[in-house]
């Protein structure tokens, strides 16, 4: 078995191509599964049949950078599920994910937020915009951040008015009705 492209980015969310070697091969009626195995968490991804000696999945996203062991595994109706082959396989930081932790540690400082001087830091991204905007979405929904976090930071004001007084509370409950 040989995995194409080798490594994902943290978020996942890419087509990643299963080479059978010929020993690899089985019967047509055998679905075969993909099972990350990292130091915290298993993924198992199932399939889908390309031709007879390639199968594509999509990587799922994972919770550190690290190397993972990549199980090929096959079933059959009756039959005990069984390895067929297994690989490395990479998980890695990309620009994407460095651009959801800069906007998620730069929440509520507005001069942080000229997301232009941080690209211009961190070099041109790669694709266009609405792919990095795609990408960056992906990275967001992985990052641990603390069940406190929200976009507007820690500074729970809006223009200069404590959204945590009765007046406003009220206000935002009827929004909210």
């Amino acid at each position: 078995m040989k995995l194409n492209p080798q490594q994902a980015p943290l978020y996942g969310d890419c087509v990643v191509t299963v080479l059978l070697a010929e020993e690899d091969k089985v019967e047509d009626d055998v679905v075969f599964y993909l099972v990350f195995s990292g130091s915290t968490l298993h993924h198992c991804t199932s399939t889908r049949k390309v031709s007879a000696d390639t199968l594509e999945t999509i990587a799922p996203g994972h919770d550190c950078c690290e190397t993972v062991r990549v199980q090929l595994c096959a079933s059959k109706d009756g039959l005990p599920v069984f390895v067929v082959a297994e690989q490395d396989f990479r998980f890695v930081q990309d620009e994407a994910y460095d651009a959801a932790q800069f906007l998620a540690a730069s929440a509520g400082n507005q001069q942080a937020l000229n997301f232009t001087r941080f690209l211009d830091r961190s070099g041109p991204p790669s694709g266009d915009v609405n792919s990095l905007d795609e990408k960056v979405a992906l990275a967001f929904r992985h990052l641990k951040l603390p069940a406190e976090w929200n976009v507007l930071g820690t500074d729970q004001t809006s223009h200069g008015k404590n959204l945590n007084t009765p007046r406003t509370q009220t206000h935002l409950g009827r929004l909210r009705s």
